[in-house]
């Protein structure tokens, strides 16, 4: 370590202090190291102005944090949005495994700054880049997809800036399996910094426990089985990134979805991508059109072999890394687990009956089950038995055969129509499922206009299974999606 570099700025007081009026701030460390460190600062015309540190705990803690305060301060948006722990400890000399953790933490906290400048406010920060150029904002999740869209938007040309977005908190859970954890978000910035492009880290807990989680909560309690990923893309994760592209002069947000965008005409629709095993376009059924006019998906003419393909052939360390088959949140602890130590709904042994309500057996929670399921029901049948129904209240679960599980209509509620109601054709009652064809029955489809619509009754043309209360139901025109629902 050079003494003398690391002595100037562990004395060098002048950027402590508490943040100046406007600035943004960001913390990392706490009590589980001992080591904490803010960062304030202020954008003006597109740099980074006004930064100030506060540092408690070890030497080289309070050193990082002055250091860091000093490389940002001025520094342009791209240059701050590549600064990294690396580039800390150079500034200090080096450091020891001791302190390297303290640059890790001043990084950290420098980078949730840097967000949060970014995010709050609506006034534009940067104009568009000179010479005909584009900038695309890239939406960055520390995987393989998110990690080529960036590789392929900076081949076309662009002027790419990542974001990840933290989204959720939970020391119970495997942060790294899950794709909005702090440490995903650290992975994701590791990801972008490799290929030379800045990155921001914007921190939408508070939103995404309010927009997500306690729906999905109170979706389970009330024997529901919500789909969160619908609501995330379509209420709290995509709105504000494509925001931000309109702050930093970018021509839209792209991501590592598997999707594709088609006018009909009316404006911009989601289509299914050309990989349909990987097709995602369900889980951004909630989007609105406006918003879908902002994003772009460099994925969607591909399948994932040739997305590993593209990623290795340019040395990503990203290129084989494994795909988390879970819902983010629930990495880690699973449902069961989740729903007990977040929504309180612990174990409670309850009846299993029939549809004449004969018991026929016993289970340990309604919120176990799903409309559909097969599995675990855990009772002998001559022939195949399906959750038909469940009831929160008594802590019921109604099973029986396949004949009565199958319906011909299916009621939605808090639809929204993107196109006239007579262009709907087919709907999607689950994320793993065939179209099927359908018309609205109730109310009147040639008087159902674009907009929202409090409930609709489909009528199928061949009876489904599993329309399961609280999943999302997407409407389609072909395969265009016209419009999307939950079900009653």
């Amino acid at each position: 370590m050079d003494s003398a570099a690391f002595e100037a700025y562990l004395g060098d007081d002048s950027r402590l202090g508490d943040p100046l009026p406007g600035a943004a701030r960001g913390v990392a460390g706490g009590a589980a190291c001992g080591d904490r460190i803010a960062i304030s600062l202020r954008l003006d015309g597109g740099r980074a102005v006004d930064s100030r540190c506060e540092a408690s705990g070890c030497a080289a803690a309070r050193a990082a944090a002055a250091a860091t305060a000093e490389l940002i301060d001025g520094a342009t948006l791209h240059e701050a949005g590549l600064l990294d722990a690396t580039r800390i400890a150079a500034e200090l000399g080096g450091l020891s495994a001791v302190g390297t953790h303290a640059a890790d933490l001043a990084s950290e906290a420098a980078h949730r700054a840097l967000g949060a400048a970014v995010a709050g406010g609506a006034d534009p920060l940067l104009g568009p880049p000179g010479a005909g150029g584009e900038r695309v904002l890239v939406a960055v999740s520390g995987g393989v997809d998110s990690a080529v869209a960036a590789l392929l938007e900076r081949r076309a040309g662009a002027d790419v800036i990542a974001v990840t977005l933290e989204l959720w908190s939970d020391p119970a859970g495997d942060g790294e399996r899950s794709c909005c954890s702090a440490e995903a978000v650290r992975g994701a910035r590791a990801v972008a910094h490799g290929m030379g492009i800045p990155h921001l880290t914007v921190d939408l807990r508070d939103a995404f426990r309010a927009g997500v989680v306690d729906p999905f909560l109170a979706g389970h309690a009330a024997g529901e089985t919500p789909n969160p990923c619908v609501r995330c893309n379509g209420r709290v994760r995509i709105a504000p990134m494509v925001a931000i592209a309109g702050r930093l002069g970018a021509r839209g947000l792209a991501t590592g979805h598997y999707a594709r965008l088609r006018d009909d005409g009316a404006g911009v629709l989601l289509t299914a991508a050309a990989d349909r095993g990987k097709d995602q376009a369900y889980m951004l059924a909630g989007l609105d059109p406006r918003t879908l006019a902002r994003l772009r998906f460099p994925l969607g003419e591909l399948t994932k072999p040739e997305v590993r393909e593209i990623a290795a052939d340019a040395g990503l360390a990203v290129a084989e890394k494994a795909e988390s088959q879970d819902l983010c949140f629930l990495a880690g602890v699973g449902k069961a687990g989740f729903l007990a130590r977040h929504g309180g709904l612990a174990d409670r042994v309850g009846e299993i009956v029939d549809s004449a309500g004969t018991v026929l057996g016993a289970h340990r929670g309604h919120h176990r089950f799903t409309v559909g399921q097969r599995r675990g029901i855990g009772i002998a049948s001559p022939e195949p038995l399906y959750v038909l129904a469940t009831d929160a209240e008594a802590n019921r679960v109604v099973v029986g055969g396949p004949r009565e599980l199958a319906t011909r209509r299916v009621r939605i509620r808090d639809a929204t129509l993107h196109r006239p109601g007579s262009r709907v054709g087919s709907v999607k009652l689950r994320y793993r499922s065939r179209p099927l064809p359908c018309r609205i029955g109730t109310p009147s489809p040639d008087r159902l206009r674009p907009g929202r619509h409090g409930r609709l009754e489909l009528e199928l043309a061949e009876p489904a299974r599993a329309a399961a209360p609280g999943q999302a139901a997407i409407l389609f025109d072909g395969d265009l999606i016209v419009g999307h629902g939950t079900i009653a």
